[in-house]
């Protein structure tokens, strides 16, 4: 099992974000399953699935209960990057927004959106 515990809600207390290592790509690609505390803070329960080799908490949305997640899945050759945009909507987390962006040789990512 890897572990990849973040506070994802800014209440100061880390998630439990893990993932089954078998289930990881050769470049670094997990689906990482994200345990939230219910109300009473007693047990975890599973609030989905985020797919990518590495996570980034997103700052805070308005009227949004927890802050989005932004995952990056390195889709081979270490060239191109799909950045994934999940947001917490009804108890758990849903793919919201995706990209594939290229990553430049000084290490930035050229995105479609990019206007540079």
């Amino acid at each position: 099992m890897r572990r990849a515990d973040r506070d994802l809600d800014g209440d100061g207390t880390p998630e439990a974000v893990v993932a089954d290592e078998t289930m990881c790509t050769a470049d670094g690609n997990c689906y990482w399953n994200v345990f939230v505390r219910t109300d009473a803070g007693e047990c975890e329960r599973y609030a989905g699935a985020l797919a990518g080799a590495v996570l980034e908490p997103l700052p805070a949305v308005a009227g949004m209960p927890w802050p989005p997640v932004r995952a990056y899945w390195n889709l081979g050759g270490g060239k191109r990057v799909l950045v994934q945009e999940y947001q917490f909507r009804r108890g758990g987390y849903v793919l919201y927004d995706t990209l594939v962006c290229r990553r430049e040789a000084d290490d930035r990512l050229q995105c479609s959106e990019d206007t540079r």
